[in-house]
């Protein structure tokens, strides 16, 4: 498997003030086998229309969990046919009608399966996925301003795997998120 061969910090401190689109550019000319992560959920418009202009055949990775909502669904094929996208889809091995039986539906958080079931339905088809692609760098749309975690991230990191990870959006605001959306007339859905 391919590798991109990075400084993190001198390439955080290079990308630090470039735009989204410098990102994306940026990272693609240093890789060869990327990929970008969705699932569909509010706002993935705008990661999928930002890389597919600059790379339109980029193999889009979506772990379809099997318990999405109907309009997330829908949403999926309505942007997969808008954009081209080049989807790679990956389940989980179990059935969700068997997961169900077998943990009485989607455990709680609290409830000792929880950790299980996102296991099985999240983890193990992403895990799987990233051995069966090997990308060399995937982008993903996390945000700093989302969690206190995310906050001590940065543009470009690097999984323990050594896949180098990109988030073109990092430093954006949900009002900026907007504005992409409104600019390119792209969808959104929020019953996700």
């Amino acid at each position: 498997m391919s590798r991109v061969n990075l400084d993190l910090q001198t390439a955080n401190q290079e990308l630090e003030l470039r735009s989204a689109d410098e990102i994306v550019r940026w990272a693609l000319e240093r890789s060869e086998r990327p990929l970008v992560t969705t699932n569909f959920r509010p706002y993935e418009a705008v990661i999928l229309h930002l890389v597919t202009q600059v790379r339109p055949d980029i193999q889009v990775l979506w772990v379809d969990s099997g318990y999405n909502t109907s309009a997330t669904y829908r949403f999926a094929e309505s942007l997969i046919e808008r954009l081209k996208l080049n989807v790679v889809t990956y389940i989980p091995q179990m059935s969700s009608a068997r997961r169900n039986v077998l943990m009485g539906g989607i455990p709680d958080i609290d409830d000792p399966l929880h950790e299980e079931f996102t296991r099985q339905v999240k983890l193990e088809p992403f895990q799987r996925a990233l051995a069966e692609l090997k990308p060399d760098l995937w982008f993903n749309a996390i945000r700093k301003d989302q969690t206190a975690f995310r906050q001590s991230l940065d543009v470009v990191t690097q999984s323990r795997d050594g896949v180098i990870k990109v988030a073109p959006l990092f430093y954006w605001s949900e009002a900026d998120l907007d504005a992409y959306l409104e600019r390119f007339a792209l969808p959104n859905e929020f019953d996700y």
